[in-house]
């Protein structure tokens, strides 16, 4: 039998098409009106949604910063899964960017985007996000952030499930899970919580190392290196935050390209102690005179608020940039006491070790100041400082010297530069006043000086006082500026009239 169609009447084809296209448009409005899981608060609606909470996750972004766009579909992912969690995790985002929230962003010290805190206890508590930027990451971390701050292993098992052998936990033992030290160990353990994995048993000999002799109560932290436990008994409150923040910084942190390693570099360097810090290459005949020589001074000085990193050549590229170093230097030890003050030791031997240090530790080393070399010729409109120059040319010149420090791959800096050459032409011809530069990341920054962003202007006057410079980034905005605040040092040329 032929195939027969059926003809529909032009009207009706147009009324289907349309009815069809309305569905999908309707359809697609539903999907486009369903709420999104991240909660959008900002300064209108946020201490009232916080106290709501006893645990709220805030994340501070701004539209136009691409790691934020790149964390935004796992967030909302993660945040889609948590909020079924029982109880549900709430997970919120503020643009930080918005004037009518930056008070809440300067409260919460947001330095960069995206910053993640998570609030407890209605926003009395605040704490950073220190977990993965993927989805599941963020569900696995906000659950156990969420739960109790130490969990109870009841069994082997628990302690298996538990307890790894590459990171640091600290396990309390206990007859019975009250009283004051129990109390003190439970708030610590919420104190601590986003940097530690913390437990409590009331059986020892559950743990890694375990002892049934171990009486209780007692603090055990695990660790991956050195001695991999030590115990403590001190239940106050300082002395355990203390203990713990001691215990888990190896005698000597490894910085290399494994990434098991990466978690102890990050405590190195955050911690507030002077450090010292050996570079060489790994591969080297030397590396094993070089690593006994060091952790043996390295054990001598435990205890004396220095800790030790040994960092391969072949992994320390961003350390080298920060701190100014070359690789001809190799092996150096350096020691960063604090922002900015440093001691270098070049071309080292392992002998120069213990010596070197002991001198630094006499207070007998001079400082290490990391500087590009003073230019032979500095004749363009902008002056180039550098930190060898920079006292020379701006303070003792007795001179109103406008300085800017910036970045060679800052975007916003190459945009000020003919903005700051045109300034400097049009003062070419006084010679009171001088327009500078200087590479912040090749030169170490003058204890002068506050820079936290790129670029940074500051105008010192003739007399040396400081002024940073917060106005508009036009030329007349900046010329301005100067001749405003500008002082007159130079005396009038001999023959010609006073006004």
């Amino acid at each position: 039998m032929a195939a027969s169609w059926i003809r529909i009447p032009s009207a009706v084809a147009a009324l289907l098409v349309a009815s069809s296209i309305l569905l999908l448009t309707l359809a697609a409005a539903e999907e486009e009106a369903e709420p999104s899981p991240v909660l959008t608060l900002d300064a209108s609606n946020f201490s009232d949604t916080v106290s709501k909470h006893a645990f709220v996750v805030v994340e501070f972004y701004a539209p136009w910063c691409g790691h934020c766009k790149k964390l935004a579909p796992e967030y909302e992912k993660a945040a889609s899964i948590l909020s079924k969690h029982d109880p549900p995790v709430i997970l919120t985002k503020v643009d930080a960017n918005e004037e009518v929230n930056k008070e809440l962003a300067s409260k919460y010290e947001i330095r960069g985007y995206p910053t993640l805190k998570i609030l407890r206890d209605g926003g009395k508590h605040i704490q950073d996000y220190k977990g993965p930027r993927n989805a599941d990451g963020i569900v696995e971390y906000l659950k156990k952030q969420a739960g109790p701050a130490s969990a109870e292993i009841k069994s082997s098992e628990d302690a298996d499930k538990f307890i790894s052998e590459k990171k640091i936990y600290v396990v309390g033992v206990f007859s019975e899970f009250s009283g004051e030290e129990f109390q003190n160990f439970t708030a610590t353990a919420e104190k601590l919580r986003s940097d530690y994995d913390f437990f409590h048993t009331s059986d020892a000999d559950l743990l890694p190392h375990g002892d049934k002799a171990v009486k209780p109560p007692l603090v055990r932290l695990l660790k991956p290196f050195d001695e991999l436990f030590v115990d403590s008994q001190d239940f106050h409150v300082e002395a355990l935050e203390k203990f713990i923040e001691f215990s888990s910084i190896p005698i000597v942190t490894t910085y290399n390209k494994d990434p098991s390693n990466h978690p102890f570099v990050i405590k190195f360097f955050n911690s507030p102690d002077a450090k010292a810090m050996l570079f060489l290459d790994f591969g080297s005949e030397l590396f094993d005179a070089f690593k006994s020589k060091y952790q043996e001074v390295a054990e001598s000085y435990k205890g004396k608020n220095i800790n030790f990193l040994i960092g391969d050549l072949d992994a320390s590229e961003g350390a080298f940039q920060f701190f100014g170093l070359k690789k001809e230097q190799v092996p150096l030890i350096i020691v960063q006491e604090n922002e900015r003050t440093k001691y270098l030791k070049p071309n080292l031997e392992p002998e120069h070790i213990a010596l070197w240090l002991k001198e630094y530790m006499d207070g007998s080393l001079k400082p290490y100041k990391k500087s590009e070399p003073i230019p032979e010729t500095n004749n363009e409109p902008v002056k180039l400082v550098v930190a060898d120059s920079l006292h020379e040319v701006v303070f003792d010149s007795k001179k109103n010297v406008l300085l800017e420090f910036y970045a060679p791959w800052c975007g916003h800096c190459k945009k000020l530069a003919p903005i700051l050459e045109e300034v400097a032409g049009s003062f070419q011809s006084d010679g009171d006043v001088i327009i500078a530069k200087m590479d912040a990341t090749a030169n170490d920054m003058p204890e002068e000086f506050e820079v936290r962003g790129y670029p940074t202007l500051y105008f010192v006057s003739a007399s040396g006082k400081l002024a940073k410079y917060e106005g508009d980034r036009s030329a007349a905005d900046i010329s301005n500026f100067i001749k405003n605040n500008r002082e007159v040092i130079s005396e009038p040329e001999s023959g010609k009239d006073e006004l």
